[in-house]
């Protein structure tokens, strides 16, 4: 497996307020629903909870692809470096089955691991189903975007997003992406007291 290309340099704005739509990537992995044997409700499950917690306006990039590590490492890829998304939003692929690669894919884009985004929502499943321990997924950071992976099961992505989402727009700050604003539907985002926030081109 060759390594991943460098992850872009992180923008040069802190907090910025866009001038245009965020950029959300949304990726399905799925052998089955990439094939066209089922629906992506899992994908469908992010985009409607995204369109009710986000008033910031937003871009949905939709990604349905197949569980095979070189496909998903260059999705990824091409949805920072090419497509600018701010945040990807990963369903799929993070169990122990053989064709369960998403973290192993996800960590070789990053430049910077957040660990504390999966097992804050492996402790949160936990408390809904024993098989949460089996859950492996995982966030890091490539440039100036933050990569998230959710569980598969469209019935624990709300759960999981709720339980991280308060802190994703204080990291998406922090690494120089857009500012995020959420409708009052929304888990409340922390932000630290004076967090400064300014324009920026998109």
């Amino acid at each position: 497996m060759t390594s991943a290309p460098p992850a872009p340099k992180a923008a040069p704005w802190y907090g910025a307020k866009p001038m245009n739509p965020v950029r959300i990537g949304v990726v399905t992995l799925s052998d089955r629903a990439s094939q066209g044997l089922y629906d992506d409700l899992s994908g469908q499950a992010i985009a409607r909870t995204l369109t009710e917690w986000l008033s910031t306006p937003w871009e949905q990039v939709y990604r349905l692809i197949p569980d095979d590590r070189p496909t998903i490492e260059r999705t990824l890829i091409d949805l920072v470096d090419a497509e600018r998304c701010a945040w990807i939003v990963t369903t799929g692929g993070t169990g122990p089955a053989p064709r369960d690669v998403t973290p192993e894919a996800t960590e070789a884009v990053c430049t910077k691991l957040l660990p504390g985004f999966g097992e804050l929502m492996r402790a949160v499943s936990l408390r809904s189903v024993p098989t949460a321990i089996l859950s492996r997924q995982t966030a890091g950071i490539r440039g100036s975007s933050l990569i998230v992976n959710l569980p598969g099961k469209p019935t624990a992505i709300r759960e999981c997003l709720t339980a991280v989402f308060p802190a994703v727009p204080y990291c998406l700050d922090l690494i120089g992406a857009p500012f995020l604003e959420a409708t009052p539907a929304a888990p409340t985002p922390f932000r630290p007291k004076g967090t400064p926030v300014k324009a920026s081109p998109g």
